[in-house]
């Protein structure tokens, strides 16, 4: 089963989805090898029948030896057993180097806790791919480097393991991107496209050249478990990139990160109007975020094929430059709306709230200038921050304002030498309720007491309860 979604579209073709499809019962189903490995339990969406080890088709893990045929070969095995209970690739301990390789349908790509998957620093292990449709350019610039780990019109895909390690190796990706020297943009270490029922978790990510996990194109989607460790001294190091994305769900990371440890897109400029598939409907709750020089959720800057109903809560950030954060500029078009968050505890910030709508950076002069954002319902509420320079900077656009602004039940603590003005706010409206310091003149008290609203219903992914999956290294049911 393939599918590809429609360019054009709208908020609601997630509601397209069958509310039954994405409903599982918790179960137990086994699968097993002939070679000793320990018995292991995972959670997953689905489980599966057959079970490969990587060394069956000729890995080696002394992280010198190349893997990517290995990787390859495994799943192209699997593939038959597609429609026969499915298959799963576990990497076993070891440090396994490899270039970029591509998932199939109904699988799992277990990674033993153990076990390191080392991504190739050749840049012939990575093939040229061309821009994204929403996008027109890569983000670098040029084209695209193929991701580490890649899906393309997939359904029903689960990356997890015992919390074992990809670890990107980026830091001769970071220097040759400094020092201009490539003309296409970096590889991410994950990247799924036009991809159905995803679930990545369980692991830890390191030292991605670029974007760690980027969905594109994609419903259906679990992220939960993650550490995410990038050098925050390398810029673009996103932590999880949710991109034109529906339904989707982001629970329980850890995440470090030279840029913003979660970026909600939807498309760059007239390509993202265009191409007209947005974000919407995504759940990210209990996030912890470092990031010295970015924010711990930001929506945009590419947003222009629109962002809507996004809900964040139990967010934690240290050290961190903003909280959620909303970023476009004239030319990008699109909207963000339907923003709600609560419960973020910050310590150690530049900025609480953060909003700009002077965001530069165009993929080609074919930009609409005449394509403003529209901005519009947007929440937070209850707020605790610490040891603060700027409570708030809020800059909407000129003749484009930012409207529907909610802010209630805010305490913040400020450094020893707190800047002045607190509030830094132009071309936004809207309003606040307990909040201290007091905000600015363009968001005044309400009369009365007011919560901000934040929704109680669920989107349907969040109705999938995942299965108990077990592997038993006594078994042996392999089929070669």
């Amino acid at each position: 089963m393939q599918f590809h979604l429609p360019k054009k579209s709208h908020d609601s073709w997630v509601l397209g989805i069958v509310p039954g499809i994405l409903v599982f019962l918790s179960s137990v189903a086994e699968c097993g090898t002939e070679i000793p490995l320990k018995s292991f339990d995972y959670a997953a969406i689905n489980c599966r029948k057959q079970c490969v080890l990587l060394t069956d088709f000729g890995g080696i893990g002394d992280r010198k030896t190349s893997n990517t045929k290995a990787f390859k070969a495994a799943i192209d095995h699997l593939k038959q057993f597609a429609y026969d209970g499915g298959g799963m690739l576990i990497v076993p301990p070891g440090r396994w180097l490899t270039g970029s390789f591509n998932l199939t349908s109904h699988f799992t790509l277990y990674i033993h806790k153990d076990a390191v998957s080392l991504g190739s620093q050749e840049e012939s292990d990575y093939p040229r791919i061309p821009p994204l449709p929403s996008y027109g350019k890569g983000r670098d610039g040029g084209g695209r480097f193929s991701s580490l780990i890649v899906g393309t019109n997939l359904v029903d895909v689960v990356l997890t393991g015992g919390n074992g390690t990809i670890n990107g190796q980026g830091r001769v990706w970071g220097d040759k991107f400094k020092q201009k020297k490539l003309e296409d943009t970096r590889p991410y270490l994950i990247e799924m496209l036009f991809c159905d029922r995803i679930q990545i978790s369980n692991l830890t990510l390191i030292d991605s050249p670029s974007w760690n996990i980027h969905p594109v194109y994609c419903r259906s989607v679990i992220i939960q478990g993650m550490t995410i460790i990038a050098p925050v001294t390398v810029p673009n190091t996103d932590g999880i990139d949710p991109d034109s994305c529906a339904n989707m769900k982001i629970e329980d990371c850890y995440i470090v990160s030279g840029d913003d440890c979660i970026a909600v897109k939807s498309g760059w400029d007239q390509y993202g109007v265009s191409y007209g598939v947005p974000t919407v409907g995504l759940v990210i709750r209990r996030l912890t975020c470092i990031s010295p020089d970015s924010a711990a959720i930001a929506l945009g800057s590419e947003m222009s094929s629109g962002i809507s109903n996004v809900r964040a809560e139990d967010i934690v950030a240290k050290n961190t430059q903003s909280g959620v954060r909303i970023k476009t500029g004239v030319g990008r078009g699109g909207y963000v709306r339907d923003i709600y968050t609560r419960n973020m505890t910050m310590k150690t910030m530049m900025y609480v709230f953060s909003m700009t709508g002077n965001y530069g950076s165009h993929p080609d002069d074919g930009w609409d200038r005449n394509a403003l954002p529209r901005i519009s319902n947007i929440n937070y509420r209850d707020v605790v921050a610490e040891n603060v320079t700027y409570s708030a900077r809020l800059d909407g656009i000129s003749g484009g304002k930012f409207t529907g602004i909610c802010i209630s039940d805010v305490k913040i603590g400020l450094t020893e030498k707190p800047k002045k003005p607190q509030w830094n706010c132009s071309n936004v409206e809207g309003v606040t309720s307990n909040v201290n310091p007091e905000s600015c003149d363009l968001l005044p008290p309400s009369k009365a007491p007011l919560r901000c609203a934040f929704p109680e219903y669920r989107i349907p992914i969040e109705n999938l309860k995942l299965k108990i999956c077990s592997y038993r290294g006594s078994a042996s049911n392999k089929t070669m």
